[in-house]
């Protein structure tokens, strides 16, 4: 490895490596806007140019300037042994507050309004490079408001003509939908006719904006993002495993971004997984336990639904256990542990796993990793399956479970059935298969199954759990929890623990702090009101490292203690805005 001098700190280099890659990353900071790692090279904005000198071999290796001195753009230049780059030249200085001066000329100054306020480098870089006041006093050209498509807004006016969203379409995508369209100060961003943007990575746009031109219609004037809160996650819909961002504030989840991570998502990831999260704050939550009395279903305390299902599943009869692919897999090894403690003849089966269509490849620029839209549509079949094959409890998948259940299998007397699915998955044959069981589901959302069950557990989507999801590839990655459970449910590990501590005889206590929901008043743009919150009884608390330590005894299991590193923590998004208490 080389070394190059920037802005005064020595900097290793590898052979190929950009300047302004090597000043990313050793955080030195030079303005950039058209530049992303993940696409080509137009070095067209300008305000990231440097005085460069370097070793000239005709003349002993003394420094010299380069070009005499012109300024060089450091996105499209390599990095040399012995160079040395200067931002701060006077040159330099004088070419940024020229760049920032000329970006500004039709630029509204709707910065309060503006839903990319708070994570705008325009802000940043005006402050930071740009003059203190401006020498423009003609009128500013308006451009129009224009609806790209069906996640997309963009506001012309705003737009600084990076054209990243322009090499996304054409380079990642593969769809190229967007152009620029006219010359001079009338030159704009523009779908072709009758084209919308709608590709299944199209919102990736939104996140390489460098301003607030485009725009996410589901986010728009829903929340100032100097509020939001980001915790870790991973893609909870797909077998991809993408590193997500879960950005929420008050017990609300508002927004999915996509988190950087080389070797798995790189920089983007799907609409669908962008906007799937939906079904979290959905008005089809079960919002909490209910139990079969007299032949009808009515609301019922945790401990008495959970006194009622343990009798079902401890009753004559064989004892059928579903456990879906949406759980994680400290779930799984919990909910096993807590049925056989109840029936420990019990069978284990892998929930049914949705495959939509086939893979589909995204190639990225630099030689990084394509990316991967994956088909099948479940986080953690894999770490289920290896969970049930290391205890010993892998009776097989969703169809073998059907079978078996139904009268041609021999049935089962009772069934357990695990969700948390997005939407519905309830089959024909699945009812069929267990119309003569007695039914305890553990579920996120109202289905055909509530009104046949016996017992209704509520159980907590991805964002209200942590966890480890094994994507397709055999990756294992933890995540963090996000926001407090919705409503009145619990996760399957917190229900599973319960029904250890009932079934040994032990009972529920309310321990502080408050366990459960926080239901949230917030109304668009504003902070989020005071939640309530809703202090459910729990035996003893669902603690992921403690599973895991129990999980690391079984030795096909023992790569998720330490092996695998723990989710980031939790983070304010970050803001150029200042918090000032009143």
């Amino acid at each position: 490895m080389g070394t190059i001098t920037i802005n005064g700190l020595v900097c290793e280099f590898e052979q190929g490596e950009k300047i302004l890659d090597v000043a990313n990353r050793c955080a030195i900071e030079i303005p950039q806007y058209c530049y992303h790692k993940g696409l080509s090279v137009p070095a067209q904005c300008r305000i990231c140019l440097a005085q460069i000198s370097a070793p000239n071999p005709r003349n002993d290796g003394k420094l010299e300037l380069m070009m005499g001195g012109k300024l060089l753009p450091t996105c499209s230049t390599e990095a040399a042994e012995g160079m040395v780059v200067t931002t701060e030249s006077e040159s330099a200085v004088a070419n940024q507050k020229a760049v920032m001066e000329f970006l500004l000329i039709n630029h509204p100054l709707d910065c309060p309004v503006c839903d990319q306020a708070g994570e705008c480098t325009l802000q940043d870089f005006s402050y930071n490079y740009g003059r203190g006041h401006s020498r423009f006093t003609d009128q500013k050209v308006k451009q129009p408001k224009k609806d790209l498509g069906p996640n997309v807004y963009l506001y012309s006016d705003r737009c600084i003509l990076c054209t990243r969203c322009v090499r996304f379409a054409d380079e990642v995508a593969g769809t190229t939908e967007l152009m620029i369209d006219g010359r001079g100060n009338q030159s704009q961003i523009d779908v072709f006719p009758g084209v919308p943007l709608d590709n299944p990575l199209a919102s990736n746009v939104i996140d390489l904006c460098p301003v607030g031109a485009l725009l996410d219609k589901d986010f728009l004037f829903t929340q100032r993002v100097w509020f939001l809160k980001r915790t870790a996650g991973i893609d909870p819909l797909t077998s991809s495993g993408d590193n997500i961002w879960v950005e929420h504030n008050q017990g609300q989840v508002y927004r999915l971004k996509p988190r950087e991570n080389m070797d798995i998502n790189t920089w983007w990831m799907t609409d669908e997984v962008r906007y799937g999260w939906k079904f979290v704050h959905s008005e089809d939550r079960l919002v909490g336990p209910m139990r079969r009395e007299h032949g009808m279903m009515v609301e019922a305390s945790w401990a008495r639904a959970y006194k009622q299902a343990i009798q079902m599943m401890g009753a004559d009869g064989s004892l059928g256990v579903l456990v879906s692919p949406m759980l994680t897999s400290e779930e799984a090894f919990a909910l096993v542990t807590a049925v056989r403690s109840i029936d420990g003849s019990a069978k284990f089966y892998v929930g049914a796993v949705p495959v939509d269509g086939e893979d589909r490849v995204f190639k990225n620029a630099g030689g990084a990793k394509d990316f991967t839209m994956r088909a099948e549509k479940a986080p953690n079949a894999r770490g289920v399956r290896r969970v049930l094959d290391s205890m010993g409890a892998n009776s097989g998948e969703f169809d073998a479970f059907v079978k078996d259940a139904g009268s041609g299998g021999g049935g089962f007397g009772c069934v357990v059935l695990t969700g948390n699915y997005p939407s519905d998955w309830v089959t024909d044959g699945l009812v069929n298969a267990i119309s003569d069981c007695e039914l305890v589901l553990i579920d996120t959302l109202d289905s055909t199954l509530v009104e046949m069950a016996g017992v209704v557990l509520p159980s907590s989507t991805f964002a209200e759990k942590a966890g480890s999801f094994e994507n397709c590839e055999g990756v294992v990655q933890h995540f963090s929890q996000a926001i407090p459970g919705q409503h009145a449910s619990k996760s399957e590990g917190q229900i599973a623990m319960d029904l250890i501590e009932l079934g040994s005889g032990g009972s529920l206590h309310r321990h502080p702090p408050a366990f459960g929901a926080q239901i949230v008043d917030a109304q668009p743009g504003q902070v989020s009101g005071a939640s309530e919150s809703v202090n459910l009884e729990r035996g003893e608390l669902f603690d992921v490292e403690v599973i895991r330590s129990e999980m690391g005894k079984i030795e096909s299991l023992s790569g998720y203690v330490g092996s695998i590193a723990a989710a980031p923590e939790e983070e304010l998004v970050e803001s150029d805005m200042e918090m000032v208490t009143l």
